[in-house]
């Protein structure tokens, strides 16, 4: 366990030498020189840095089963675990592996998920290793029944990290979707994980969450959680076997599909695709994404949004709360279907800048409504804006916060700017005769 002993019972008896003794006497002597305090420091050295080389608590490869996928849920009050582990044998195959699947999925229940985990070793040759875990999966009806307990444990564990995505499974089991083999990444959670991050970036209506945020956002007053919502489209059976792979178009597959919402550390329910993006856009989290606006007189144009910055404050006005939400926004015209369209005038881009503005101001709108009056929630996070701008007042108002968000008024301020319209002018449309 410590294989830095050794190296002290060497070094020390080499002390009680009679040559090293007598250094050491010289040291501690009023004799003593520079060349001997050089010489007793090389040799204490050598005998510290026997204690920095060890690997008292090392793991091998080959004792360990990676896990990087792992789905909780619920059924007959016990805890459901599903966890997807690499198969490195299939892995390290070269030219495509021999055939089997890169991955093996393994489940137990158990009365608490630390009792459900542990059980996996009946069926599993390794120990479970969690510190690579790129995804968690909650079943939508375990989600229902409040996750703060499931949290207590991963939060707690040391082998774990915090730096792995959190989602809900929509109107599925957890387990199910970690039973879907993928086309483009061997390992399964890879392709939904990268998948999570592009979707973001691209189209904006899901959300990346960590642990760290998710507990911060249930425990806080301020502010509600939100998790992204996967769906699994066709049927699960279909969807575990390798043959789904080898298809142009897979029998089943996984896709993310909005942004489902909380209270405390409960599932309310979803989020429209809309209302989705639109919280992404007042909490800042819109890289880029497509607005399908009306043209003019007939047809639709797609303007692509390239770069969004957004502020939400709360303020305080004759002792009245007050929301703000600023969205400044750069775009480019994308995509062009109607023919009466004419880019090469000033006006028409204005135009194009205000359908924009109203596209963003409704969805943000429909989402505002969603939180407020539907679900009666604050996932904007118009609470935690508030205590930071003025703690005195949220201290004295948060306990009917929710009460006062929903007929709270909210000033929305939308700048939207198109600096490029492509590679040509007008649309090719226009020049077809009718």
């Amino acid at each position: 366990m410590f294989p830095f002993l050794p190296s002290l019972i060497y070094c020390f008896p080499l002390l009680k030498k009679p040559y090293f003794g007598e250094h050491i006497t010289s040291f501690y002597s009023k004799r003593s020189n520079g060349m001997n305090r050089k010489f007793l420091l090389i040799i204490i050295s050598i005998c510290s840095l026997s204690l920095l080389t060890s690997c008292w608590n090392r793991k091998e490869l080959n004792e360990l089963a990676i896990v990087v996928g792992m789905g909780i849920d619920i059924e007959d009050g016990k805890f459901v675990v599903t966890v997807q582990v690499v198969n490195p044998g299939e892995i390290a195959e070269s030219q495509g592996g021999s055939g089997k699947s890169p991955v093996v999925v393994y489940q137990e229940k158990g009365n608490t998920l630390f009792e459900a985990i542990r059980r996996i070793t009946t069926v599993s040759p390794r120990k479970l290793y969690f510190s690579h875990l790129r995804l968690l999966v909650l079943g939508e009806e375990f989600a229902k029944k409040g996750i703060a307990k499931t949290l207590d444990l991963l939060s707690r564990d040391p082998e774990m990290r915090a730096d792995f995505y959190i989602v809900v499974a929509k109107n599925k089991k957890a387990g199910d979707i970690l039973k879907i083999v993928t086309t483009m990444e061997r390992i399964p959670v890879q392709q939904v994980f990268e998948s999570l991050q592009s979707s973001e970036k691209a189209w904006a209506t899901t959300i990346q969450i960590t642990m760290d945020q998710l507990i911060y956002d249930i425990i806080s007053e301020g502010i509600s959680a939100k998790l992204t919502g996967i769906k699994l489209i066709g049927d699960v059976q279909d969807g575990g076997k390798l043959e789904n792979t080898q298809q142009t178009k897979p029998t089943a597959f996984l896709k993310y599909d909005s942004i489902g919402v909380f209270r405390k550390d409960k599932f309310i329910g979803w989020l429209s695709e809309s209302e989705s993006k639109g919280l992404n856009y007042a909490l800042g989290n819109v890289t880029s994404t497509v607005v399908t606006i009306p043209c003019p007189q007939k047809g639709k144009t797609a303007i692509e949004l390239i770069h969004t910055t957004s502020e939400l404050n709360t303020e305080v006005s004759d002792h009245k709360p007050k929301g703000i939400i600023k969205v400044t926004t750069v775009g480019n015209v994308g995509n062009v279907q109607c023919k009466t369209l004419d880019l090469t005038k000033p006006e028409t881009i204005s135009i194009l800048e205000r359908e924009t503005k109203k596209n963003i101001e409704h969805s943000i709108n429909k989402s505002l409504y969603a939180a407020r009056k539907k679900y009666k929630i604050d996932p904007f996070g118009f609470g935690e804006a508030l205590h930071r701008s003025n703690s005195d007042y949220w201290h004295l108002i948060k306990k009917d916060w929710l009460q006062i968000l929903e007929n709270m008024p909210v000033e929305i301020d939308v700048k939207v700017k198109i600096h490029n319209i492509g590679k040509i002018k007008n649309s090719p449309l226009n020049e077809i005769k009718n």
